[in-house]
């Protein structure tokens, strides 16, 4: 018997004309992955006209220091719950430590601290989660819906939204014009 591979910590792309337009070109942050499903954080498209301060105002938290800055379409489910992935140095109630790349965090706490200047050096703000059940990720992975690729701090804090699928193809030495070209799929 093989021993089980989890995502933990790694970014999930999909790939070229998977069929499920929710998913097109989606770049996902793979926070839990185990026998019961997986959860990851989707950090490819923005949510237009949603920004931090407008997130924090709704909150009820003052802006404080915080920049303002885009929220990410985190997935499909529980689109009115945020998620907040950051550097690892910062920890607070309820934070999971993912890997050595990164941290999630889904309480208040972290925006507060965030605004008041105390929070981690590099954070990125999501609303929603893709979410699978059990052995249902493996599954899809097996109709070549979904390609494993490292995580990589700096494609999640240091590279726009919209250059990271492409960003995380080349990162895994994959041109993505080639994986297009290949397969048809745009």
């Amino acid at each position: 018997m093989t021993e089980a591979h989890y995502l933990n910590g790694g970014i999930l792309l999909a790939m070229p004309g998977m069929g499920d337009e929710r998913f097109d070109h989606a770049v996902i942050a793979m926070c839990v992955h185990d026998e019961n499903g997986a959860l990851g954080i989707g950090v490819g498209a923005i949510l237009p006209g949603v920004t931090l301060h407008g997130l924090l105002a709704d909150t009820g938290i003052d802006v404080g220091v915080a920049p303002d800055a885009p929220i990410h379409a985190g997935g499909p489910v529980e689109q009115q719950r945020g998620f907040v992935l950051h550097s690892p140095e910062w920890n607070g109630p309820g934070t999971l430590p993912v890997s050595d790349q990164w941290s999630l965090s889904a309480s208040l706490e972290v925006l507060r601290a965030i605004a008041e200047g105390r929070g981690p050096a590099h954070w990125l703000v999501a609303l929603g989660y893709a979410g699978w059940g059990a052995g249902q990720l493996e599954g899809e992975m097996r109709q070549h819906g979904w390609y494993a690729a490292a995580g990589k701090a700096d494609v999640l804090f240091d590279t726009a939204a919209e250059m990271r699928w492409r960003a995380t193809w080349k990162g895994e030495g994959i041109d993505p014009a080639h994986l297009v070209a290949a397969t048809g799929r745009a």
